[in-house]
Parts: C-alpha cells; sequence; structure tokens
C-alpha cells in the first residue's frame, strides 16, 4: 500500500504545478474593478484584456503545440513558468493599461503552453494501469486551478493589505516552488528531437472526438486536451492541436 502511494507521488505533485500555473491565468478576474478604478478604463477595455489573454493561448496551441513531443515535457512546462512569472511580474508592475495587456498575453502564452503538455504529463507520470485516476488528476489540477486563481485573489484583495500586488506575489513564490518540483520530477520523454522540427499545427477537429468512450493513456500531448477520447484520435489529435480543448 505504502509503495503504491509512493508511486503516484510524482502523478500528484505534477498535478500541483499544474494547477499552480492554471490559477495564475485567473487570478487578476475578481481584480479588474480595482484596475477600473485605478487607471479609468471602461468595460470594453476589460473585454479587451479578455481577448490578449485568448490570442497568446491561441497563438500557442497554433504554433507550438506539439514542442513538448520533440523536446520534452520539463522544457515546455518550464517555460511555461517563467511566462507565468513574467505575468505577475507585470501586474506588480502596473502603471497604466499596457502592463495589463503585457500581463495577460504572457499569462494566455503560460497557459498555451501548460495546457496540453501538462495534461498528458500527470498522466504519463502516474502509475501504469490506472488511467482513470491519473485522467482526474489532471482534470482536477486543471479546473480545479482555474477555480483558486480568483478564490486566492479575492480572499487576498478582500481581508489583506495591497489588493493589486499581494496576489501577484503569492502566485510568485508558488511559481518558484513550482519550478522546484518540476526539477525534480522525471522526464517521460524519451526521445527527444530538435527544436527545429517543430512545426505549425493546422487546426481541425480529431477523428473520433465525438465518440469518447473512456481514458486510456495518451502518447502525445494534443490528445491531452481531449483526454477521454480513443488511442487512435488521440494520435491524431497530437497532430492537430485545437479543438478539443474548451476556450477559458
Amino acid at each position: 500500500m505504502d509503495g503504491e502511494r509512493r508511486g503516484w507521488y510524482p502523478c500528484l505533485l505534477g498535478g500541483a504545478v499544474f494547477a499552480v500555473c492554471m490559477a495564475g491565468t485567473t487570478l487578476p478576474t475578481p481584480l479588474y474593478g480595482l484596475y477600473q478604478e485605478k487607471f479609468g478604463f471602461s468595460e470594453l477595455i476589460v473585454t479587451v484584456v479578455y481577448a490578449v489573454y485568448a490570442f497568446g493561448v491561441i497563438g500557442v496551441l497554433l504554433l507550438a503545440g506539439n514542442t513538448s513531443d520533440a523536446v520534452g515535457r520539463r522544457p515546455v512546462l518550464l517555460a511555461g513558468l517563467v511566462f507565468a512569472a513574467a505575468s505577475a511580474v507585470c501586474f506588480l508592475a502596473a502603471e497604466g493599461l499596457g502592463w495589463l495587456y503585457a500581463g495577460r498575453l504572457l499569462s494566455g502564452l503560460s497557459a498555451g503552453l501548460f495546457t496540453g503538455a501538462a495534461t498528458v504529463y500527470v498522466l504519463e507520470l502516474a502509475p501504469q494501469g490506472d488511467a482513470s485516476r491519473a485522467t482526474f488528476v489532471a482534470t482536477a489540477a486543471n479546473m480545479g486551478g482555474l477555480g483558486c486563481g480568483p478564490l486566492l485573489a479575492g480572499v487576498l484583495a478582500q481581508y489583506a493589505a495591497w489588493p493589486l500586488y499581494l496576489p501577484f506575489a503569492v502566485h510568485l513564490a508558488l511559481v518558484a516552488g513550482s519550478v522546484a518540483v518540476l526539477l525534480w520530477l522525471p522526464e517521460t520523454v524519451r526521445e527527444r528531437r530538435p527544436l527545429s522540427t517543430v512545426r505549425p499545427q493546422r487546426p481541425g477537429v480529431p477523428r473520433g472526438c465525438g465518440r469518447c468512450s473512456g481514458p486510456r493513456r495518451p502518447p502525445r500531448s494534443w490528445g491531452s486536451l481531449c483526454s477521454g477520447c480513443s488511442r487512435r484520435s488521440v494520435r491524431r489529435s497530437s497532430r492537430n492541436p485545437s479543438t478539443c480543448t474548451t476556450m477559458l
């Protein structure tokens, strides 16, 4: 029993790193009202700020969606954490609307790198033969992180000092801890290729995605975006990123 539990530690730690990154993508959500008061922008600008984030996510999905299949999971996830940290720094230094745009764009880049690569990394770190539980860990980390971001920022903004600074300082500390954890975790891609072999992905819906029937261990990062698809559709989706995932 103890050995089985120890076998799950890497998977759970990978899920924790996943959650930390995704929390950063929603961290500013309850703070936009305060930014409106500080910088004096309209509701339309809030929508534009959200759109900047979406452009960052989509750009990474299309241009670098299969990068972790080539260079490994950890380098891509480390890059995602660097973007997450840079986003937090932008919000900490924000003295105008341009900083918010930059912070959300960097956050979108971070989310785009993490969404597929981190999901499949968590599944690959899990013990063999329990894909359903591993899928639950990956899904809980993704959705839980997205939900914890506004919760953390809202609580700190309501009950602590420096509401526009403390949430991002806390997230920076969490990102630093995540980097340490990720450096300790093993790489799961055995056969790596040069970064020059990565090509932009053509958008498309993998065949069989509408017939999801139960979790299988995916061999490629893009397949993990539709973690319940059959193994064949997972392989196809690794070559066609996109649209099995939900844009948040």
